[in-house]
């Protein structure tokens, strides 16, 4: 079985990737916040320009990739945005009759990888290049390839494929081309993220049951991986710059933990089954979530005083994989 890299469900290996859930429409021209019952039950909403104005430079300055898609089956257009925080400066970065998943940024925020898979095809990886505006494909092997993590030196590129046959976790070094295969198991290993030091990545594993993934972490010194100590259903993970929290799916819930503790903040069930990912200061949260006609938005919500605000999508598409880049 393989592990949908956008939603919480597991699919047959040989179908996988070809029935993923991504990606959206649109484009966004104004802000607005979405009832406090969209969010976590402790959240207060306030405008974007409140809340986004006392961010950290590293917070404000950057982007968030994000994708939006409208339509289903053959009719679904996929659409890969970025956006400053304060919902200003939305750039269309790539759109596909299919699907787009996972986008990532590099660790200076110039380059974003994702994954792109038009009608009856599979999975490819890309890269796309802000000082030129433009992708190029980067993985094109036979099988699905998802979940492209950059290294934080940039000269790498982790992802999941399925070029083998299983589900395995490999590593591309994107001057030579040279790829190594990182996971060997017979079960699940899929979205492969960086931790900021480059020694190590957390990933999304059903070994231990199959179906029921749990989040572990493996380190290059060792070439192995212990459990990440989580309780039930646990996917997608992605750490702060500092190593010291965590965004995940927490069951059906965009959550954060705090990796010396273990404590976690459930922040919404988005029924989206998405995770939360963090902001470069690891102050900021963001997830997407929908309202009860099926509006998309994008939920930036501050873990300091739980105070959120949204942005939603223009022409009412649904909105997934959200990432802070700088």
């Amino acid at each position: 079985m393989l592990y949908d890299a956008g939603t919480r469900y597991f699919i047959p290996k040989r179908i996988a990737m070809l029935s993923m859930v991504a990606a959206l429409s649109a484009l966004l021209s104004a802000c607005h916040s979405l009832p406090s019952s969209e969010l976590s039950p402790y959240s207060t909403h306030r405008h974007s320009h409140t809340l986004s104005a006392g961010m950290p430079l590293i917070d404000s300055q950057g982007r968030i990739a994000y994708i939006e898609e409208q339509g289903t089956g053959k009719a679904k257009i996929s659409r890969l945005y970025s956006i400053r925080p304060d919902g200003s400066k939305r750039q269309l970065i790539d759109q596909i009759k299919g699907y787009i998943y996972a986008p990532s940024w590099s660790a200076d925020g110039k380059r974003l990888a994702y994954s792109k898979q038009a009608l009856r095809q599979q999975p490819k990886i890309y890269i796309y290049d802000s000082a030129s505006r433009s992708s190029r494909l980067i993985v094109d092997a036979p099988g699905s390839h998802l979940s492209p993590s950059f290294s934080p030196d940039g000269q790498k590129l982790l992802y999941s494929s399925t070029v083998d046959g299983d589900a395995d976790i490999y590593e591309l070094n994107l001057s030579d081309g040279h790829t190594r295969q990182l996971t060997t198991l017979p079960s699940t290993e899929v979205q492969p993220s960086y931790a900021s030091d480059g020694q190590s990545f957390v990933y999304t594993s059903d070994k231990v049951r199959a179906n029921h993934p749990r989040l572990y972490r493996y380190r290059f010194a060792t070439a192995k991986a212990t459990r990440i100590p989580t309780a039930g259903y646990a996917a997608s993970a992605q750490l702060s710059l500092d190593g010291q929290h965590m965004g995940y799916l927490n069951g059906q819930s965009a959550a954060i933990m705090n990796v010396t503790s273990g404590q976690v903040i459930a922040l919404s069930n988005t029924g989206l089954d998405e995770p939360a990912r963090l902001s470069p200061s690891g102050r900021y949260a963001i997830y997407p979530t929908r309202n009860a006609q099926g509006v998309g938005s994008l939920v930036v919500h501050s873990l300091s005083d739980h105070t959120s605000y949204s942005i939603s999508s223009q022409a009412g598409g649904v909105v997934r994989s959200p990432v802070w880049g700088r």
